[in-house]
């Protein structure tokens, strides 16, 4: 037998075992999260736009129990939900907990949107319809959410970058939660 015969006879043997390996990684790359799978996810743990500040939150990344669970982005998740009436305002303190869930099950479901607990890309897509834009100053871009409960401001700058939110009111005008902070 020729080395050649062995080599042939050791790749056939091999060759299943391969197959099999990559047709399961294959579907297991195809069977990720929902969000994940559509490329939705930007991995940022903060809102971030350019252009037009209504059309920011449709392409942003998946917030729920597991992904960006302790954020900015789940700080404006809750405060969207606070604004809209599913989530006390003792609620939102930028942690993505079972309460939070719960409130963007009923949230989803109110909008038709599969109720999976998860702010992915159809969800924040459904929100940003609620986004309005007021004008511009100071090198910021201003906007406003508007919530069926409550209402609230957003800003970033005006050449792109991160969103800050008005999280409540503070003694001498309001209070911006920061993109890098989490305190809500």
């Amino acid at each position: 037998m020729t080395t050649h015969d062995s080599r042939r006879r050791t790749l056939r043997r091999l060759s299943l075992p391969l197959g099999a390996t990559v047709l399961a990684l294959g579907i297991a790359a195809t069977t990720v999260t929902p969000a994940a799978a559509s490329n939705s996810y930007n991995g940022r743990s903060h809102i971030y736009g350019v252009g037009t500040i209504t059309d920011d939150l449709n392409d942003e990344g998946v917030v729920n129990v597991s992904t960006n669970v302790r954020s900015n982005v789940t700080c404006l998740w809750q405060t969207i939900l606070w604004a809209d009436g599913y989530l006390p305002q003792s609620g939102v303190d930028g942690s993505f907990g079972p309460q939070t869930k719960a409130a963007t099950q009923a949230w989803q479901r109110a909008r038709g949107l599969s109720a999976d607990g998860s702010a992915g890309k159809l969800t924040w897509a459904k929100a940003g319809t609620k986004i309005s834009y007021s004008g511009a100053s100071g090198g910021k871009v201003y906007g406003g959410y508007d919530g069926t409960k409550v209402n609230f401001m957003v800003r970033r700058t005006d050449t792109g970058g991160n969103w800050e939110f008005a999280s409540g009111s503070a003694k001498g005008g309001i209070k911006w939660a920061s993109y890098n902070s989490v305190g809500c």
